[in-house]
Order: structure tokens, then C-alpha cells, then sequence
């Protein structure tokens, strides 16, 4: 959620206006905004966790927002490697499936002053950086969000990111084409440590 919202959300609720009619604020409304008056972390070394080399098993929905149920699957190996001292790092993919190879690049960055992170994506087909998700890491969990084009509409964007394990990183990317109200899940990935 953009932080001008999370501020609204809580000059909402710390006014008490979120009991006026005009002013509705769900329950989880309310949640987000208490939550955003916490001290805000230092977050510079939220993925140094990750620093190394997996291997990838990831599947991508082919045809996302339609209705599709077919899924692209590939195994490769993912590289980490830290820049600037853990204030960003570089991602490199290498996979290759039945659908054909794939290669990925993710330049991530920390923002000191809003203390978020910047998750940049580009894939060598285009050749070029993705609007950036930007999001934070709480309570062990990343979530990322942005809005960008999808076929001529607007949607927004989340990326998920968790660890089940010290060895093992989930990924998750969901569309909506709703504002938010439901989510399909249209790229699904899990790191295995190799080293």
C-alpha cells in the first residue's frame, strides 16, 4: 500500500473520524494504519538472506487474466549477488522448460529515506526494466505492489516473497484487474539453497 495512503489511513483513524459515514474504514483499513505509525525499521539487509546461488523450479500462467489455467513450467539456477554492501543486489535467472529458455534479471534497491525496497525486473527478450514493485519486508514477509498496463487496463501488481525455511525462498506475482478486491496468482517460484 503507498505510503501517502497509509498516512491517510491513519490521520483517518487517530481523528476518530473513521465512525462518520463519509470516512468508512474497514477493519483491515485500520489494521494497515496503526501498523504504519510503528517506528519505521531499517530494512537495508531485509534479502541478504539470499545472497548465493538456488535452483529454481518456477512456473508462470501463459495467458494471465483470462480465464487460463495453462501454465509454463521451468527449472533453472538463480545468482544473488550483493551491491553496495547489501543496499541492493542483483538477480540473475537462467530456466529452461518445455515452453523454452528464459532468462531474468532483477535489480533491487533500498530507499533509505522511505525504507522500502525497489524489486526492477527485465527479462532478455525486452531487454528493458519493468515497472518497479515497491514494498518492505514484515514480520519476515515482502510484499511489493504496483500498478502498470496489462492489454490496454490498468492493474495493479503483488509480489510476495517468504521463506518456509532457512534453505528454501517462495515466490509469488498476482494480478488484479479489480483494485485489489481478488488476486490471480500467475507466477509461482521456489528457491532450493545450492551454496
Amino acid at each position: 500500500m503507498p505510503s501517502h495512503v497509509r498516512v491517510f489511513l491513519f490521520w483517518v483513524v487517530s481523528t476518530g473520524l473513521s465512525g462518520l459515514p463519509s470516512a468508512h474504514v474497514s477493519a483491515q483499513q485500520a489494521q494497515v494504519a496503526r501498523h504504519a505509525v510503528a517506528p519505521a525499521r531499517d530494512g537495508q539487509h531485509d534479502f541478504d538472506f539470499e545472497i548465493g546461488t538456488w535452483k529454481t523450479k518456477l512456473k508462470r500462467l501463459v495467458h494471465p487474466l483470462s480465464g487460463s489455467d495453462e501454465w509454463a513450467h521451468y527449472e533453472g539456477i538463480t545468482t544473488v549477488r550483493k551491491v553496495w554492501d547489501g543496499r541492493a543486489n542483483l538477480v540473475e535467472l537462467t530456466a529452461d522448460g518445455p515452453a523454452g529458455h528464459f532468462e531474468g534479471l532483477n535489480l533491487r534497491l533500498y530507499n533509505p529515506q522511505s525504507r522500502q525496497w525497489s524489486l526492477n525486473f527485465a527479462s532478455s527478450r525486452s531487454g528493458t526494466l519493468g515497472q518497479p514493485t515497491i514494498g518492505q519486508f514484515i514480520d519476515g514477509r515482502g510484499e511489493f505492489y504496483d500498478q502498470e498496463d496489462f492489454d490496454g487496463r490498468a492493474i495493479f501488481v503483488r509480489f510476495v516473497i517468504t521463506r518456509p525455511d532457512a534453505n528454501t525462498i517462495h515466490f509469488e506475482q498476482a494480478f488484479s484487474d479489480d483494485g485489489g478486491k481478488t488476486w490471480e496468482v500467475n507466477w509461482v517460484a521456489t528457491d532450493t539453497r545450492v551454496k
